[in-house]
């Protein structure tokens, strides 16, 4: 009994010793716990800041009514609100990194002993037992070096975070700024990146991949290596089944569903790419690096509907033109061998872009009436042979070769070529275009750029040929040389002669051969005798523009081409510019014919309505110039006694010209359309549209510029190094389809709008054999429009006015 009393008392005198020294030892670890914090508290960040964090958000590129055109920077960030989070990413997250996230105050104690253990064994960190607070203050308040310094510094910090902020707070926080590869910083930038599709949509399968991915962001996301990113999926998806996230039917399904290494951008809802590279360019300029950073937004003046019909126009319009000149053959070759192994075929198939909507193809099998062909989306589609009849082979300058009977005429097995989906599981055969083209779409009242497309495809070109191709307008050039020559005293009635000229080439100075002298010709080859400037406008005559522009004079003709906002620098001269020889833009043409559609208005373009910063700051607004048509020449405004309808001075557009002549100058291009070169346009059933074709020399160049009330477009088609478009390829053919195609949706539903007949203008029948007045018992007797001031001679009170007498009138100048 003694003894036994002895050892007892032995053993409480050891534990009342061993409780002790733990209490000490407790005790001198806070108090070094304390003093260490203390002590590096100076050098400890405030983890307010993590409410206001800043995270580095890129540029994103709107349209006016708020669909997302693009976005540019770095890192590609999304932010989200902890409601957006979707439960399955959160359940991911804790069960792949920190499954008592809820339940411990930051830290978890185990992990940390753990590692303090390793630490003073081996002398490095070497463990981690990092909670998800501890990872996000590591990421962003502090340097990710494994030192003792440093990771005291982090459990401080997460102590003080899990103090400032809420769990909800530090977990959305966490889901924002952690880095999962591939550019992609948080969540939903990863989900966009790796699924093509938002946060809130991920399944329980892409929530634990991206939470996988976590672990090793280079390493282990699935386009750097689908066998690790498979692994840790796994791994994940079995922590979710452990913590009763998943159901056994859902973690089965999970497991099951499958990975794909394609990598996809930002949910862009319209693609305009040459629209964003202009607006970046230009923010780039005023605000430098920041753009990429600060989460500017800016909203452009570019309508969804009418870009996207831009786009199919531009696409259809170059399609065609590229089918009229024949087939030019396979884009490349894949081994029979691999032909009939789908894995192989997709693994060649991605070496070819897709290009401008076209899908790249392997033939995987042809018949008597049809091929078969498995395209680069693993998709196969049925080629009918209707839709391979115009592969003519390309002879170059000798034209095509025959029409093909069969699919074996055109493709073998083994081919890649280019397909356009026609629905369900049939496509059309085509080829990547090697012309291009450009389309641009105004709003005329305000100058508002609603539609742009620079190229084919910006991935294939990043050229935009709608601001930076200075190309020869041709006779789309000629509107402005007529608004001249009415101004000046001429009329639609006018006479002037169409006939062979010849101007001579000045001799050199060094008596070498001179030049070859210039004997331009109308497009048909013929000539036409008195022309009335009417007809000659909608015949797109040649020799009739180049006297009107002789007797107008150069000086004055280019001087008043300037009130057009078209600049002097690039306009010839000399004669030739009668005939579009300048070197103009898309953009700068369509500016042009703006003023002509809103009433003699020169309004500016402009792509950029609104420019916000992060925290929605407007820090740019556009204030456009408005068309106003009744503002006088050359910019004064009238006094509308102060109401809602006033536009103060700073707030009308300059008049370029007057309001009568731009509505006579209407009235002589809806000619073109109704009986002219542009007759292609009746197609759209309209009254009210108007506009010019344009052809020039060689035929390098086609292009189209209408227009009606509302809305003013511009289309181009030409090869970027220059050369002939071909045997019958101009304007009408070319260009205008591209028109054609735009504006039969643009104004689908849309009333027709022309602009009312103002003071200043005036009717007269006249003889369309003369163009001199006549009475009403005369045959050849129509209506023909003039200006008040310069009315021919015969009218009543004309006052003596003759038709054809340029005011000012210059002597000839010479053309070289």
């Amino acid at each position: 009994m003694h003894n036994r009393r002895l050892v007892k008392t032995r053993l409480n005198r050891r534990l009342r010793i061993a409780a002790t020294a733990i209490v000490s030892l407790a005790g001198l670890v806070l108090l070094a716990f304390l003093a260490t914090y203390y002590y590096l508290k100076p050098t400890l960040p405030d983890v307010a800041l993590l409410r206001d964090v800043r995270l580095q958000v890129p540029l994103r590129v709107y349209s006016r009514d708020g669909h997302l055109l693009g976005q540019i920077g770095e890192q590609r960030r999304v932010p989200v609100t902890w409601e957006q989070i979707p439960p399955v990413v959160v359940q991911a997250v804790l069960a792949a990194e920190d499954d008592r996230f809820f339940e411990h105050p930051g830290i978890d104690w185990q992990g940390v002993l753990r590692a303090m253990l390793v630490a003073a064994t081996t002398m490095e960190l070497s463990q981690g037992g990092s909670t998800l607070t501890q990872q996000l203050v590591r990421t962003t308040l502090i340097t990710n070096e494994k030192q003792l310094r440093r990771k005291l510094r982090e459990i401080f910090l997460s102590l003080q975070l899990e103090h400032e902020l809420s769990k909800q707070e530090i977990l959305t926080l966490f889901v924002n700024t952690q880095f999962l590869g591939q550019r992609s910083y948080g969540f939903a930038a990863a989900s966009e990146t790796y699924f093509g599709k938002p946060l809130a949509t991920v399944t329980a399968s892409e929530a634990a991949l991206l939470a996988g991915i976590l672990q090793a962001p280079s390493r282990l996301n699935p386009a750097a290596s689908l066998e690790h990113a498979t692994e840790r999926r796994t791994y994940v998806l079995r922590r979710m089944h452990e913590l009763d996230y998943l159901d056994d039917e859902a973690y089965h399904a999970a497991l099951a569903a499958p990975i794909y290494r394609d990598l996809h951008g930002p949910r862009v809802e319209i693609d305009a790419p040459y629209v964003v590279e202009f607006v970046r360019l230009a923010l780039f300029e005023e605000y430098g690096e920041r753009i990429y950073t600060d989460g500017f937004r800016v909203i452009t003046t570019v309508d969804s509907r009418l870009q996207r019909a831009a786009d199919v126009a531009l696409r259809s319009a170059v399609l065609e033109y590229d089918r009229r000149h024949g087939y030019r053959g396979r884009a490349g070759r894949i081994a029979p061998a691999d032909v009939t192994d789908e894995k192989s075929l997709a693994f060649e198939l991605e070496r070819y872009p897709q290009v401008g909507g076209l899908l790249p193809a392997a033939i995987v099998a042809i018949g008597r009436g049809d091929a078969t062909a498995f395209a680069r989306n693993r998709r196969r589609y049925r080629l009918p042979m209707e839709g391979m009849r115009w592969a003519r082979p390309a002879q170059g300058a000798e034209g095509m070769g025959a029409t093909p009977k069969r699919p074996a005429d055109v493709v073998a097995t083994g081919d890649v070529v280019y397909l356009l989906p026609a629905g369900g599981d049939e496509a059309l055969l085509v080829q990547v275009p090697d012309v291009q083209g450009a389309f641009v779409a105004l709003d005329p009242h305000d100058g508002a750029v609603v539609a742009m497309s620079g190229g084919f495809d910006y991935q294939f070109s990043k050229f935009n040929r709608v601001v930076q191709a200075r190309r020869q307008p041709g006779s789309s050039f000629k509107p402005f040389i007529y608004s001249a020559a009415l101004a000046a005293g001429f009329t639609p009635a006018s006479m002037v002669l169409d006939a062979p000229v010849v101007y001579e080439a000045p001799a050199a100075d060094d008596g070498s051969t001179k030049e070859e002298d210039w004997r331009p010709v109308n497009d048909s080859g013929r000539f036409y005798g008195p022309t009335r400037l009417r007809d000659a406008l909608a015949r797109s005559r040649n020799l009739v523009t180049i006297r009107l522009m002789r007797q107008l004079g150069i000086g004055y003709t280019r001087d008043y081409l300037g009130r057009f906002g078209l600049p002097r620098a690039h306009i010839p001269a000399d004669l030739t510019a009668a005939l579009g020889t300048a070197q103009l833009t898309p953009l700068e043409m369509v500016a042009g014919f703006a003023v002509f559609a809103n009433g003699g208005s020169s309004v500016a373009p402009y792509l950029v309505e609104r420019v916000l910063a992060g925290d929605d700051t407007v820090l740019r607004q556009a204030e456009p110039r408005l068309a106003c048509a009744d503002c006088a020449m050359p910019d004064e405004i009238p006094d509308l006694g102060g109401g809602l309808s006033a536009l103060a001075a700073d707030q009308a557009a300059p008049r370029a010209i007057t309001e009568a002549n731009a509505w006579i100058m209407t009235d002589l291009m809806g000619d073109v359309i109704r009986r002219g070169t542009g007759q292609r346009a009746l197609a759209l059933g309209r009254s009210d549209l108007a506009g010019k074709t344009g052809t020039t020399n060689e035929g390098r160049d086609a292009w189209f510029s209408g227009f009606n009330a509302d809305l003013v477009a511009t289309a181009w088609v030409g090869f970027d190094q220059e050369r002939s478009l071909g045997a019958g390829e101009e304007g009408s053919r070319t260009a205008l389809p591209m028109w054609i195609y735009f504006m039969r949706e643009a104004l689908r539903g849309q009333p027709e709008h022309r602009l009312p007949m103002p003071d200043g203008v005036v009717t007269a029948r006249i003889s369309a054999e003369t163009g001199e007045i006549t009475g009403g018992d005369d045959p050849s007797a129509m209506l023909e429009y003039f200006l008040a001031d310069h009315l021919p001679a015969g009218f009543e009170g004309s006052g003596g006015a003759r038709p054809g007498v340029a005011t000012p009138k210059q002597s000839e100048e010479p053309i070289f």
